[in-house]
């Protein structure tokens, strides 16, 4: 990339920085409707669900159980806007709505804030891949690799396994002892876990199997849901990776992560996290600003967005090409290198 191009980017940056500075402010009001609401479309529809298996009304279970998990991620992106101390106006107030969400987003509110940040530290640095969400091999990675390796690693980004599987492992599994447990505290992640199981023992009591089941189902529901965004946020066909000294945080962040335009319902079931390059740029921003500062955003400047068709084609891209700096599929042959002319 020239030096004039660079510049122009940096340019850019600081104007949008400056652009989006103006969508910071927190509204207690706003925060709290959007909190409690949550909550309320949450527990309406886990009884909702629970009557209609015990009237073995499918028909009405099924919806019922899809909107449960949306409000399930809404809840998980409320206290992800806690961790950043963006959704009410002072520390403490996010430090005990983030508390509050924890037992049902089944996610630790310390261990989640610790490792998220890390998570913001390094985005697209090809050197500190372990704090991504989903982990991504490089091409010259791959051909390297063993058999078993490429096995494993096909598994693991297969959309078939990885959505249904990954989500149940993320959230019934791996968050009951999640990373830096032993730096955050032992203690607080177990008491989670205490608060998690008097939860679900709450259920059974009153509802018995048949609760355990629908809970289980909506739990299974969102954990697919939000692996499906996760993936989404940090792969796409015009990513950005790079290593450092020459990774940009700038551009890291507005085109590291991605832009997710998939229409007013999914944003509403998803807290707006989809716009997921402005959060990374500033996430001082509340969720409950991100759509507004996004299409404000690109009344000014060329925002490049993902729709369903590129988003459903993103689960075919496998592997970052550090020579071509794009994500790939995997390769049908392996590369060769190129006969010299005599």
């Amino acid at each position: 990339m020239s030096t004039k191009h660079m510049d122009a980017e940096r340019e850019q940056a600081i104007a949008i920085k400056k652009f989006t500075m103006a969508w910071c402010d927190k509204d207690d009001r706003i925060a709290s409707a959007s909190y409690f609401g949550t909550f309320a479309v949450y527990f309406l529809t886990l009884w909702l669900a629970i009557e209609a298996a015990f009237a073995t009304a499918w028909w009405a279970v099924v919806p019922l159980v899809v909107i449960n998990a949306f409000s399930g991620v809404r809840l998980y992106v409320l206290q992800h806007d806690c961790g950043h101390h963006s959704l009410f106006s002072t520390k403490r107030l996010n430090e005990l709505a983030g508390y509050g969400l924890s037992t049902f987003t089944l996610t630790p509110f310390r261990a989640m804030q610790v490792n998220h940040n890390d998570h913001h530290s390094h985005i697209s640095d090809l050197d500190e891949r372990e704090t991504t969400e989903i982990y991504t091999m490089t091409v010259r990675e791959w051909e390297e690799a063993g058999f078993w390796q490429r096995l494993g690693y096909r598994l693991y980004r297969n959309p078939l396994f990885m959505l249904p599987v990954g989500g149940a492992f993320t959230y019934l599994l791996r968050y009951r002892w999640p990373k830096k447990t032993l730096e955050v505290g032992v203690w607080e992640v177990m008491a989670q876990n205490a608060v998690l199981l008097a939860w679900v023992g709450l259920i059974y009591a009153l509802a018995g199997w048949t609760g355990i089941y629908v809970y289980l189902a909506t739990a299974l529901t969102a954990g697919v849901i939000g692996v499906f965004l996760v993936y989404l946020q940090h792969n796409f066909e015009d990513a950005y990776w790079d290593r450092r000294p020459d990774l940009r945080f700038d551009r890291a962040a507005l085109q590291g992560a991605s832009c997710l335009d998939l229409g007013w319902w999914w944003d509403l079931g998803t807290g707006n996290i989809a716009y997921h390059d402005i959060h990374h740029f500033n996430a001082r921003i509340p969720s409950y600003r991100l759509r507004k500062c996004h299409f404000e955003l690109r009344k000014h400047y060329d925002i490049h967005t993902v729709r369903w068709p590129q988003a459903f084609r993103a689960f075919t891209l496998k592997l970052w090409d550090e020579e071509t700096e794009r994500l790939v599929p995997f390769p049908k042959s392996p590369r060769t290198a190129a006969v010299p002319a005599e």
